[in-house]
């Protein structure tokens, strides 16, 4: 399976991302925020970090990129599946590929901790434990969204609607999460349950 990670300008997630795509077996190749075609990947990844610093508001620059609109013709045609963690969520839902918006955490502070989240895939649920790392981690959507969530706080750090972590599109395509399973395949002091978020993706993409 092939994989691209989306490099932007404030990207800081990528060389974890790539190296934990690799360790599930995947085939990864960086791709930049100028990319117009993306057909070649059976997976597109927007990893974490601050997109172009985050100015106006997270994502929000990001989503004016000749990728972006790469991605959304990749989508459209079905290519594959696509993942946006943290910042790479922010964006998803800022180029309303996703529903909602992420805004700024009750607290008002970057929040940066192990959390305990609740996965939801194919009707069973179970405890996992990732980090998150961010400021502008709240989940908001005035829209029924609850079939597509696969990821709830068991704690709400930052105040998200629904305790929603984590959401599909309506056609399981796409998939945006706050946590970062990146940081929980090799690291002892997050876990390892990021190893299974990545399995996932390979089942998506088995199923066409």
């Amino acid at each position: 399976m092939k994989a691209a990670v989306v490099v932007f300008l404030g990207t800081n997630c990528e060389t974890e991302t790539k190296r934990a795509l690799e360790y599930c077996g995947f085939d990864v190749n960086y791709v930049n925020f100028d990319t117009k075609n993306l057909d070649d990947y059976d997976a597109v990844f927007l990893s974490g970090g601050f997109s172009y610093g985050d100015y106006i508001r997270s994502g929000r620059l990001a989503k004016f990129t000749p990728v972006v609109d790469a991605l959304k013709n990749y989508i459209e045609s079905k290519r594959g599946v696509t993942v946006g963690i943290c910042n790479g969520f922010q964006i998803l839902c800022e180029a309303h590929i996703l529903k909602g918006a992420l805004v700024e955490n009750d607290s008002s502070r970057f929040i940066c901790k192990n959390t305990s989240l609740e996965l939801c895939y194919k009707g069973k649920k179970r405890k996992i434990i990732l980090p998150i790392a961010h400021r502008e981690g709240k989940y908001v959507c005035f829209d029924d969204i609850n079939e597509f969530v696969f990821l709830k706080y068991l704690d709400n750090p930052n105040g998200s609607m629904h305790d929603v972590a984590g959401l599909y599109d309506a056609k399981r395509r796409v998939m945006g999460l706050m946590p970062h399973p990146e940081r929980a395949v090799f690291a002892k002091n997050f876990g390892f349950d990021g190893r299974e978020f990545f399995e996932i993706i390979k089942d998506e993409i088995k199923r066409g």
